[in-house]
């Protein structure tokens, strides 16, 4: 009923949006006189931030079709190298250029899609080669391709290292962000416990969640205070008739992105008022960095119910990972095989999703690990989104990500 309750919600205010930007669009048109009155600039603003809030969202592009290497510009061309039924390998190839560490970058499975991290590969991309993860919307996929759940999604990673290896004929690099710095870690560990002839030579952790023991945030606590009943019976819903994934168990989406809101419900707040003070002076360009954000934002798509709830209980109750009691298909995940794989886990000062030391946990977990070979980056004045996007991961925090998979190289 929970997600069916909000697609007549979604279906609504889809029509509500194409009316109020019909009509803001009518209030500002030239050849229309009352948009000469003292109120029309003040009515079509409020509309056109409520149809932009209100107006429904799908999957949102990449849109790199080009990147500066060296002094030359290269054309970009996105390229799927292997797909799977939650996901697929996706390869930015830049034209005429075939230098560079291959660098698998992880996307988190928590609501956003991969494009989320669109700033992070277009920083990394001209001096790497660089591979995303990019995961699919649970609702479009069919009942009968199965499951997927933290072991699966360790498995991609490994299937995804071994395919960039065996194609670059190099071991490649992996960069983790927020949520799965656990599976990526575990599947280090799984590849170097093998002698896995493609284990990454990095592993570059932001931002995530490897004890969260340490400094607990709002999103660690509410883990915490409920019982793992609480979330099977409460934020778990049945995907709808009307999309391919009917039947599916999911967490939907719309309601990570709700919980998100809530967190920072003032900043959201005052970040659409002054949208709506800068459509009133007919300043487009500050009022389109704020729609640019919230489109990326506000794209949401579900994960399946096993995946939630077991990455509930494995990362945020039990702690399994850094307690040594991680397994993954029965077998145990064992930290201390990591022996030649370097680390570097970064943390942003202002984080309010990972709390400083939760990240950096990572490096404490890994006994047989040199000292050389592990890194750490407290980024001050930065919070969990500009840890990997905007002026501070560009300027600050990037360069240390490049020197470290130079270095290790």
């Amino acid at each position: 009923m929970l997600y069916d309750a909000y697609e007549v919600q979604r279906s609504f205010l889809a029509g509500a949006s194409k009316l109020a930007g019909l009509g803001a669009g009518w209030l500002s048109n030239p050849a229309n006189p009352f948009s000469y009155s003292s109120m029309s600039p003040l009515v079509a603003a409020s509309l056109e931030v409520f149809a932009h809030a209100s107006a429904p969202r799908g999957k949102p592009e990449f849109g790199i079709d080009k990147v500066q290497v060296g002094k030359k510009q290269v054309a970009v061309y996105e390229d799927v190298l292997l797909r799977k039924p939650f996901g697929q390998l996706k390869h930015f190839r830049r034209e005429g250029v075939e230098d560079g560490a291959s660098l698998l970058i992880v996307a988190p499975m928590s609501g956003h899609y991969a494009t989320l991290l669109r700033g992070t590969v277009q920083r990394l991309l001209p001096t790497h080669d660089v591979y995303i993860t990019d995961w699919r919307d649970a609702k479009l996929v069919p009942l009968k391709d199965g499951s997927f759940d933290l072991d699966d999604y360790i498995d991609y990673l490994v299937e995804f290292l071994e395919l960039i290896g065996k194609r670059t004929g190099e071991r490649p690099h992996l960069l983790a962000v927020c949520q799965p710095a656990v599976p990526a870690f575990a599947a280090t560990a799984i590849m170097n416990a093998d002698g896995n002839r493609w284990r990454p030579k990095t592993l570059t952790m932001m931002g995530g969640p490897i004890d969260t023991r340490e400094a607990p945030t709002a999103v660690n606590t509410l883990a915490t205070q409920r019982p793992h009943a609480w979330f099977q019976n409460n934020v778990i819903a049945t995907v709808p008739m009307i999309y391919p994934g009917s039947g599916r168990k999911v967490y939907p989406g719309f309601l990570q992105l709700a919980g998100f809101m809530t967190m920072n419900l003032g900043s959201h707040l005052i970040s659409h008022w002054e949208m709506f003070k800068h459509l009133v002076v007919g300043d487009e360009e500050s009022a389109e960095a704020t729609r640019a954000f919230y489109d990326e934002y506000r794209s949401v798509c579900d994960m399946t119910a096993e995946f939630y709830l077991q990455t509930i209980d494995a990362v945020f109750q039990r702690h399994l990972l850094p307690k040594g009691r991680m397994k993954h298909r029965g077998r145990k995940v064992d930290p201390g095989a990591i022996r030649d794989t370097a680390l570097l886990a970064i943390e942003g000062e202002r984080d309010d999703i990972s709390g400083i030391g939760q990240t950096k946990a990572a490096l404490d977990i890994t006994p047989n690990l040199a000292a050389s070979k592990k890194k750490y980056l407290l980024a001050k004045d930065v919070g969990h989104y500009g840890i990997f996007n905007g002026r501070k991961w560009r300027e600050r925090i990037a360069p240390v990500v490049e020197d470290f998979i130079a270095a290790n190289a």
